[in-house]
């Protein structure tokens, strides 16, 4: 699933082709990937809207249109939006067309189909399914190291299945909890509640490097995950723990292990992230 830095980074791309263009016309191939309005409805209110800006809420991609509308995208598990030329083939999956008014288009591929767009007043934004119960941003000012202490000491759950929770940071996955938890020297089965002021401070460095570095390399692709100018990103390369199972330790040697925290995978060194509580 695409992470923030990979949404960032789709937001980047796409905001210096498409922001200022207006959007001719919608073509829907597969209806049930529109989450509200209608289909229907939702061709007929963005036919002809303007995209003033783009933004990001966690792993939700925001454009603004004229008209006080927000189309809202959440990519899920294999989502991609890419801005193309007409010319080029309609890939397998692809849903959704977006004419643009310089003649090109913005692409909607998702093969699993868990992927959702919808429309919602810029008002109600944070109504919205999804992103009305999202925690702070992990690169804004109200993600801070207070912030970070005073919540860990109210959870008493597995530190890697908290930083999880959308609700408690907006936008970690998988991939850049590893990565943090990696260099935090944290076991990712630890007891949030159990971390140290050191520990925590670690940790906060931790999250907000990772996530920095994911952005500047833009982003991680394994398998689905391309920008917005259908380009792989390269932060894989740099990839510490996360989908290294058997691999050496990169620092001590030891092998990186997998387990399964609450039907997920994490990948961790046994040596350097040994649970210490």
């Amino acid at each position: 699933m695409p992470e923030l830095p990979e949404v960032e980074t789709i937001k980047r791309t796409l905001g210096k082709k498409i922001t200022g263009l207006t959007i001719t016309d919608v073509e829907i191939i597969m209806s049930k990937v529109i989450r509200d309005p209608s289909p229907e409805e939702f061709s007929a209110q963005i036919t002809g809207s303007k995209i003033t800006r783009l933004g990001r809420r966690g792993k939700y991609l925001l454009l603004y249109l004229t008209g006080n509308n927000v189309l809202v995208i959440h990519l899920r598990m294999t989502g991609r939006l890419v801005y193309t030329e007409p010319s080029e083939p309609l890939a397998k999956h692809t849903h959704v067309v977006f004419s643009l008014s310089d003649g090109n288009e913005l692409r909607f591929n998702d093969i699993r189909q868990f992927g959702r767009l919808q429309l919602a007043p810029k008002q109600a934004l944070n109504q919205v399914k999804g992103l009305k119960d999202l925690g702070p941003e992990p690169l804004e000012r109200e993600f801070t190291k207070t912030f970070l202490r005073r919540e860990l000491k109210r959870k008493r759950v597995r530190i890697k299945s908290l930083l999880l929770d959308q609700t408690f940071i907006a936008g970690l996955g998988n991939i850049y909890a590893d990565e943090a938890l990696y260099r935090a020297h944290l076991n990712p089965q630890r007891i949030a509640n159990s971390l140290s002021p050191r520990e925590i401070a670690k940790l906060y460095h931790a999250i907000t490097e990772v996530l920095q570095e994911g952005i500047e390399n833009r982003g991680t692709s394994f398998r689905d995950y391309v920008d917005g100018d259908g380009r792989k990103g390269n932060y894989q390369e740099l990839l510490q723990v996360y989908n290294r199972e058997g691999s050496a330790c990169k620092h001590c040697g030891t092998t990186i292990t997998r387990i399964k925290i609450n039907g997920r995978s994490s990948y961790f060194c046994p040596v350097c992230q040994r649970e210490h509580n």
